[in-house]
């Protein structure tokens, strides 16, 4: 199940693709209920949406040639990042408004450690994902995709 596992959460979802596009970031985020949704992919960026349910997480990752912004929209955890991933030297509480920058080369993971969904959007430069890309879950994303390269 790779590239559109399905289109739960939202009837219609298209990526717009390249095309010039305006959204309320914060109600679409908040309304997504799949793993990972590519709500628009260019050239050389990618916005996603994410909802990691409560005791779940990404999963330890690294993109070696992707520079990753993130931003909770709504519920908690934290994120472990580092340069090795058997020594995460940075630790954070994650909370709703907080902005998470992940270089890449930087191993990373987001846990939710709250009660109720993780939501949040990430942008990647340049794009990570295929366009329209929809995981319904993390076993539908992973299935789809190698998160963490061969090194």
């Amino acid at each position: 199940m790779g590239k559109n596992a399905g289109t739960r959460g939202f009837p219609g979802h298209v990526d717009r693709g390249a095309e010039p596009f305006v959204v309320n970031i914060n109600a679409i985020t908040r309304a997504n209920i799949n793993f990972r949704t590519a709500l628009w992919t260019g050239d050389h960026l990618q916005l996603t949406l994410m909802c990691i349910g409560a005791g779940e997480e990404i999963g330890l990752e690294m993109h070696p040639d992707v520079d990753q912004f993130l931003c909770v929209q709504e519920g908690g955890g934290y994120v472990t990042m580092g340069n090795n991933q058997r020594r995460l030297a940075c630790r954070s509480c994650l909370r709703e408004n907080c902005a998470i920058l992940i270089p890449a080369g930087t191993w990373h993971n987001v846990i939710n450690s709250g009660k109720k969904p993780l939501k949040l959007y990430s942008i990647y430069a340049p794009p990570q994902h295929p366009r329209g890309t929809v995981h319904i879950t993390r076993e539908m994303a992973e299935e789809g995709e190698h998160p963490t390269p061969c090194v």
